[in-house]
Formats: C-alpha cells, structure tokens, sequence
C-alpha cells in the first residue's frame, strides 16, 4: 500500500466512523442510558437474616450476592449495583426503574422450589433446574412454567417419577403451593409448573427459578428513592465543566501551536463525537464517574498531541524539511504515546475487572477513550497536518508553531 493509498484508506475509516457516531447519537437526548446518580431510581439496603438450617456466613453471603445479581440482569436493568456492606449487609442500586416495589420483591423472594410426595417428603428441590421460561399451555391454555432439569436432575426426577405414578407430587415456591399434579408417566428432562393467576406471575416465578434460590432470607432494612432532579444537577455542572475545559484547552493549543494547535482541536472535537458514538453504540449508561473517565481521557488526547508537536519541532530545528519532520515526529512520538497510555489501560483493567457498578463505568469510559484519543491524535491529526502541508503553508513553518533556532 503506497501512501495514496494509506491516506485514502485513512480517510475512507474517519467517515466511516464519524457517520457511524452520529447515527448512534441520533437523537442525542434518546442515544445515551444514565445510571442511578443521573437519572434517579431506588437504592435498597438488604440484611441477611439467620434460619433454624442456615446461618449467615462468608459463603453464604457470596453466594447472596451473586444470585442477587442474576436476579437483576433478569430484571434487564442498565447500571445496576450490588455490592456487600458489612458482614450482613447488601447495597442495592436500581436506576430508572419503573416499578420499584415489584422489583424489590422479586430481589428479595427467597424463591425456594420444592417437590414433595403425598407423605409430605421433599424428594427434590430447584437446585436441579438448568432453565424455566413462562408461556401459555397445558390443557387449558393457562399460564405455566415450562422447566428443564440438568442432566444429573433428569435422572433423580426420572426416578422420582418413576416410583410415584399414580400418586401426587406438589410443588411449593417458599412452602407455597403451586400446584399437586398426578404422575401419568416418568418424567424426564422437561416438565411443567401451573397454578400461577397470571402470564406475569408465572414469568416473576420463571424469572427466580433461573436466579436460583437465595441461601438465607433477606429484609429490607432500607428503602429509598432518588430523586432525578439532582442527576439533572449533576449533568449540567458536568457538561459546563466540559465546555470550560474544552474551551481553555482550545485556546492553550492555538496560543502554543497555532495552525497545529487548531488541527489538534480539530481532532478533539473528531475524538468527542466518536467516543459517545461508540458508547451509545453499545448501549452503555453513563454515570458520573463515567463522565469523568471521558474527561480524563480528553486530557490524554490532549496529551498525547503534545507529545507529538514536541517532537516535530525538536526534528525540525534539528535541521530536517517540515515534511521530513511529521513524519520522524509521528513515528518518534508513537512509542511514547503507546507505552503512556498501555500502562493507564492496565490500570483500568484491573480496576473494570476487580471494581462493580460505576467504579467499572469509570473503568470502561476511560479505556475506550484512551483507544480513541490514540487513534485521532495518531491518524487524524496526521491526516490533517498532511493536508495543510500539501497548501502552500508547507513554507510557513512559524504557521505551525515551529520555528529554528
């Protein structure tokens, strides 16, 4: 590929990215999710609670927590948080969420499935179940639970069934009767659950099934709604932040650089709506620290153009043509730029991969941003001082900020 043809090519990928940016803002006020501290919603606290069976320990809590967290990607919730506070305690933090009540209690349900035989023995519970889903069905086209049991649940309820044909086998959710079907036959892998009033009902209990079941009860302690207009507060002192910063970073660059202090603001602007192209592309909520991971990343975008212009002033007072010392500078400044911002994408990894809730929005707006700022201070910016120089500026040096010693 000669140099026509990587221009062209570099060309062809900004367009394309930048129209694939503006379909996804579009419309900007519809593109963007935000997290609880933007747009309001509920924040829970749980408590653990100890049985005659069970007492609330270590495990028992850890594994609260992660069957509390299936619950709410159940719940197809944007930005949620669960975390452990203490040694009983559980955070709950539900953005956006239409009715708050209902999901507290599909969170909260201990949803412990049990099959019991006529002498009132439990011969099976739903730590069997591999999936549940609800739908229409049965004889009389009623709400059910259509379950599949793992394999090794397959057997035991084959067995199960196979000794009790004839006889009742009743299914409770939290010691609540669902239904008592006779056995007609073995039953295998699949079967049905009925009794529920409605679709939504049985798509509740389908929905806790898949969860699993909680190991200790939980109540709740605390209850409280957050309120949208202090998000609406935040986001407007967020967005002025950013115009302020942006506004003074425009003019440092311009005063320093000038021809190419206004082609790296150019840049910036390029950088701005590929990021929130990209995160409305893959329907990210946007949460404070989020906002602050793509500010901090601006600043490496910025940082990065430094570097850069740096280096083809050194290479041009070092004797070489303007055009010679781009070209140096931009290899020269490469590794500089990627060895900087690698160790600030370890950084975030290890903060997205160890951190919850915001702390791993913070994580993934600032690596996609670090990515981005890469590449628009790498190829765009070049692409655009490229351009200036094929004009009659390439004899201005001064015009760009470089100038002889």
């Amino acid at each position: 590929m000669n140099w026509k043809q990587k221009r062209m090519f570099n060309f062809i990928l900004i367009v394309a990215l930048l129209g694939l940016a503006v379909y996804f803002l579009y419309p900007l006020n519809e593109s963007m999710e935000l997290g609880l501290d933007l747009q309001g919603g509920t924040h829970v606290l749980l408590e653990a609670q100890d049985t005659q069976t069970a007492k609330v320990d270590s495990d028992a809590m850890n594994r609260l927590v992660n069957v509390i967290n299936r619950r709410v990607d159940e719940l197809g919730l944007t930005e949620p948080l669960v975390q452990r506070q203490g040694d009983r305690r559980i955070i709950v933090e539900l953005p956006g969420i239409e009715d708050p009540n209902q999901a507290i209690e599909t969170i909260g349900k201990t949803a412990q499935l049990q099959f019991k035989n006529e002498a009132g023995e439990v011969v099976m519970t739903g730590e069997a179940l591999k999936d549940a889903k609800a739908a229409y069905g049965g004889e009389f086209n009623q709400p059910v639970v259509s379950f599949e049991l793992t394999k090794g649940g397959s057997k035991e309820f084959a067995e199960i069934t196979r000794k009790n044909i004839g006889k009742v086998i009743a299914i409770y959710l939290d010691n609540k009767l669902l239904t008592a079907p006779t056995v007609q036959s073995v039953i295998r892998e699949k079967g049905q659950i009925t009794g529920f009033k409605d679709l939504e009902d049985a798509q509740q209990t389908a929905l806790l099934l898949r969860a699993g079941a909680l190991p200790v009860p939980v109540e709740v302690v605390e209850n409280r709604t957050v309120g949208p207009t202090l998000g609406k507060i935040s986001i407007d002192k967020s967005i002025q932040a950013a115009i302020i910063g942006l506004i003074l970073i425009v003019i440092f660059m311009a005063i320093t650089y000038w021809l190419s202090g206004v082609v790296a603001a150019v840049a910036l602007a390029f950088y701005s709506i590929i990021v929130l192209g990209i995160l409305a592309g893959l329907n990210a909520t946007l949460t404070l620290p989020g906002i602050a991971g793509l500010i901090l990343s601006i600043g490496m975008a910025v940082d990065a153009n430094v570097i850069i212009f740096e280096r083809i002033k050194y290479e041009y007072r070092q004797g070489k043509t303007v055009k010679a010392a781009v070209k140096s500078g931009f290899d020269r400044a490469f590794t500089t730029i990627l060895d900087s911002n690698i160790t600030t994408l370890i950084t975030a990894a290890i903060l997205g991969y160890l951190g919850t809730g915001t702390v791993r929005g913070f994580a993934i707006t600032l690596s996609i941003g670090i990515l981005v700022s890469m590449f628009t201070a790498i190829v765009v910016t070049r692409m655009l001082l490229n351009l200036l120089l094929s004009t009659d500026l390439v004899n201005k040096p001064k015009a760009f900020g470089w100038a002889r010693r």
